[in-house]
């Protein structure tokens, strides 16, 4: 048995609810793992709300840390006693005991931490295919300026220090003086309070008039129109989140005038959704948290029955650095 955290329907953090469920053994292709420590990422709260709509009833979670217990035929890469770490889908990770399929759960260096690996695994790995591999015409090069907003949370903060580790100039945003300072800590070349400047302007003034290669943002509605106005000609919109509300629809005309500019919506989970790929990337992850260029800042931890606290806390912006949930 395993205590876990599941929704019966979709609504507020009251529906996060602790009940105890029944583990089985792997079956092909898939692993047993018990968790050391899990993570909390703002998908959880799509899923929890609705917004990415799944069958219920749910268990929720995409990140996690612990022990392989077991694993099931077919799979090689992991075998019982490895330590190890995920971003997986599908959901499940709030919980001490998982089945879960192997494809995305990757052995944990041994110079890593349990808190560390469930804490970088989905931010970690969104951080370097947003850097690495969603780039704009012509790709980026040191010295480059982008644009990435909420530069002191769990993406932010790694981006931040990844980016200065390319010798990209970084100009993060975030919502008060102290996140910002925070964001210029961990390596912003430069940053704006979107709550006292107006960001658009800061950003011509900061680039010359000239504008970024590439914004990248989770936040959405509230920071969608301006970013657009931020890119230089043939510039890069990289969206891939929506924490203040999904982006309303838009005419794509409008992206001509503004630079002949391009939009994309990125998922991790397309990034990795091959054994090769998951291991390719997650090894670059390691490597640059192994090496100190990126550390992983946990400014939170939750004990598992004060999840619904840990909601309340990440939907008010409360949060800075990761989160995790301690078992």
């Amino acid at each position: 048995m395993s205590r876990a955290v599941r929704i019966d329907q979709t609504g507020g953090p009251e529906q996060l609810k602790i009940v105890d469920v029944e583990v089985g053994q792997p079956g092909p292709g898939q692993i047993r793992i018990r968790h050391k420590a899990v993570g909390l990422n703002f998908i959880d709260v799509y899923h929890r709300t609705g917004l990415y709509s799944l069958p219920l009833p749910l268990q929720i979670g995409m990140e996690a840390s612990g022990v392989v217990e077991a694993v099931g035929e077919g799979v090689t890469h992991l075998k019982a006693g490895d330590r190890a770490a995920y971003a997986s889908q599908p959901p499940g990770s709030y919980c001490e005991v998982r089945v879960m399929p192997a494809q995305n759960v990757c052995r944990l260096p041994d110079a890593i931490d349990f808190d560390t690996g469930a804490a970088m695994m989905l931010k970690g790995l969104t951080a370097q295919y947003l850097l690495k591999r969603t780039l704009p015409q012509g790709g980026l090069q040191a010295g480059d300026p982008v644009l990435f907003h909420a530069a002191a949370g769990g993406v932010g903060l790694i981006a931040c220090q990844w980016a200065r580790a390319l010798g990209l100039q970084l100009i993060g945003t975030a919502g008060s003086d102290e996140k910002c300072a925070l964001a210029k800590a961990h390596g912003a070349a430069h940053v704006i309070n979107y709550n006292r400047e107006d960001f658009r302007e800061r950003v011509k003034a900061i680039t010359g008039g000239r504008g970024v290669k590439v914004v990248y943002d989770s936040v959405g509605k509230d920071t969608w129109d301006k970013s657009l106005d931020c890119l230089a000609p043939f510039g890069l919109m990289a969206s891939f989140g929506s924490t203040s509300g999904p982006v309303p629809p838009f005419a794509p005309a409008i992206l001509g005038p503004k630079g002949s500019i391009y939009v994309t919506r990125q998922t991790l989970f397309t990034h990795i959704s091959s054994r090769e790929a998951t291991q390719a990337m997650a090894d670059e992850l390691f490597d640059v948290v192994a090496s100190g260029q990126v550390k992983i800042r946990i400014d939170q931890r939750y004990p598992l029955d004060q999840v619904q606290q840990a909601h309340r806390d990440l939907e008010a912006r409360k949060t800075t650095g990761c989160t995790i949930l301690t078992l």
